[in-house]
């Protein structure tokens, strides 16, 4: 198995298999390949930079994030916390993202899931871990619509921690998210904490040349009615 420690896997690699974490909680492994990796890192890139540019968000409650984020889609509503700027504007949410989430949703649930058939994520809310960031045990519950969320991990490997529908303390499970890995959860688990407490540097794959740090892209629907615009 890969030496965490170091980044450097040793010469006979396990291959890693995909696991129901929980019900409604899929974990695939490198469900990405390395050039889809790529493209992805390259258009976070562009994001990065503008119209709403990444930065470290500072919440209602006066807490600073960690992580430097930002939005696509939907003017950013509604994460209204992510923009400084009275007008500010989100860039929209690009057709092939949202037809990557249904894939994910499908590849997640399988064809036959009402979830996946109806999947069409309006918003994606783009973060970028250093070394030392983390992200505390949270639920998504800013959207009006209950649909699966799509996580896909790009750069570092982190520890996820996916808990419970209840309360931000145990149970959990602590996962391995590495590069290219897709994460779903939704039905009985989409309401669950989850969190990243840590992030293991140097275990990117060298020819995304992020020069160190995770990207986490989550796709979401956000139930807002009308057109995004």
């Amino acid at each position: 198995m890969t030496d965490l420690s170091s980044g450097t896997p040793e010469l006979f690699e396990l291959p890693r298999e995909r696991a129901e974490i929980v019900p409604g909680a899929v974990h695939v492994p490198d469900w990405l390949g390395l050039e889809d990796q790529r493209e992805l890192v390259l258009r976070c890139r562009e994001w990065a930079l503008g119209p709403a540019p990444m930065r470290h968000v500072v919440l209602p409650g006066g807490g600073r994030m960690s992580v430097r984020s930002t939005t696509l889609g939907r003017d950013g509503a509604p994460y209204r916390y992510l923009r400084t700027g009275e007008h500010e504007r989100a860039p929209d949410m690009p057709p092939w993202l949202s037809a990557l989430g249904r894939r994910a949703v499908l590849e997640a649930y399988g064809p036959g899931s009402p979830d996946a058939r109806d999947h069409r994520p309006d918003t994606a809310l783009v973060n970028f871990y250093d070394a030392a960031a983390r992200m505390g045990m949270h639920q998504d519950k800013d959207e009006a619509s209950a649909a699966p969320i799509v996580s896909l991990s790009l750069g570092d490997a982190c520890v996820f921690r996916f808990g419970n529908t209840q309360t931000r303390s145990a149970p959990y499970r602590d996962i391995e998210l590495r590069s290219g890995d897709l994460f779903v959860f939704g039905g009985p688990s989409r309401y669950a904490f989850h969190g990243v407490p840590r992030i293991l540097p140097g275990t990117g794959p060298a020819a995304l040349g992020m020069k160190g740090g995770r990207l986490n892209l989550t796709l979401r629907m956000t139930g807002r009615a009308g057109p995004a615009r």
